[in-house]
């Protein structure tokens, strides 16, 4: 089994910053935390709660990006396009 980051440094992904985060908060929320060390628990779950704020804010802003490039995409398709097309003419159905 893998070891627990509690301490320091970025954590490898948001999964794992969210997991650390959840424990840092079981503990604190136990009243088992040591007073000592209490001040840097909660220093960590600050950082671990800004790092992971900013990674979904990066991530709707390129969500955003994205979806704003479709609509400049749609804004350049014109239906009046196919309507002189022959190769489907709902005329030529009742012509049959």
């Amino acid at each position: 089994m893998a070891a627990k980051k509690t301490s320091g440094g970025e954590p490898k992904g948001y999964a794992e910053a969210m997991a650390e985060l959840e424990s840092i908060l079981r503990e604190i929320d136990s009243n088992s935390v040591d007073v000592d060390v209490l001040s840097t628990k909660v220093q960590r779950a600050s950082y671990l709660v800004d790092w992971c704020t900013e990674r979904i804010t990066a991530a709707q802003l390129t969500i955003d990006e994205l979806v704003a490039s479709f609509e400049d995409d749609d804004e350049g398709f014109d239906d009046d396009e196919f309507e002189g097309d022959d190769d489907f003419d709902e005329d030529d159905e009742d012509d049959e």
